[in-house]
């Protein structure tokens, strides 16, 4: 059994920085790419950042130069670190990982359980 912990969000002004955190647990052989992804009511849920286990790293272009995404594979964590937020910024932000659990041959999509993000003008 896998689990996913974010953390991080919260409220900020416009122009301000947070960082999110994603913590995975359990039986994990290895974790293979990971990803920060956000979602606002009534709209599909977007890719923000994301990196491979040897760092190579993409963002979403509303976000490049203002956020970098990270990742420590011992820790099996992933990062988002965001600054100079804007209010269309605004969103519920979920970590995703694709990884190895013990005992399985094929790599397994997870979900975290979303952590809000909310930017005020």
């Amino acid at each position: 059994q896998v689990q996913l912990v974010e953390s991080g969000g919260g409220l900020v002004q416009s122009g301000g920085s947070l960082r999110l955190s994603c913590a995975a647990s359990g039986s994990i052989f290895s974790n293979n790419a990971m990803a920060w992804y956000r979602q606002v009511p009534g709209k599909q849920r977007e890719l923000v950042a994301g990196i491979t286990r040897g760092g190579s790293t993409k963002y979403a272009d509303s976000v490049k130069g203002r956020f970098t995404i990270s990742r420590d594979n011992a820790k099996n964590t992933v990062y988002l670190q965001m600054n100079s937020l804007k209010p269309e910024d605004t969103a519920v932000y979920y970590c995703n990982v694709d990884l190895v659990e013990y005992g399985s041959s094929w790599p397994k999509d997870y979900w975290g359980q979303g952590t809000q993000v909310t930017v005020s003008s």
